[in-house]
């Protein structure tokens, strides 16, 4: 099972984000916030709402209560 252990803010739309297998990279989240329709990921376009963000149940979670599963954050990776 895939649990984020680290993400830390980096800039625009970006998390540098660790998994428990030892995988780190950066996701890139400016796609999925700015193609996602449901109102309350649209919320997440504004920056500061973005930034708000923390660690619950394995996952990275925001203030408004949207979260992603570690899996679809880790699909974010870049070859």
């Amino acid at each position: 099972m895939q649990h984020v252990t680290e993400a830390k803010y980096i800039g625009d739309y970006k998390i540098s984000v660790a998994f428990n297998d030892g995988c780190h990279f950066i996701a890139d989240f400016e796609k999925v916030v700015k193609s996602d329709h449901r109102a309350i990921v649209q919320q997440l376009a504004d920056i500061n709402t973005f930034k708000d963000f923390s660690l619950q149940a394995h996952t990275i979670t925001w203030s408004n209560g949207v979260d992603f599963a570690p899996e679809f954050i880790k699909s974010l990776q870049k070859e």
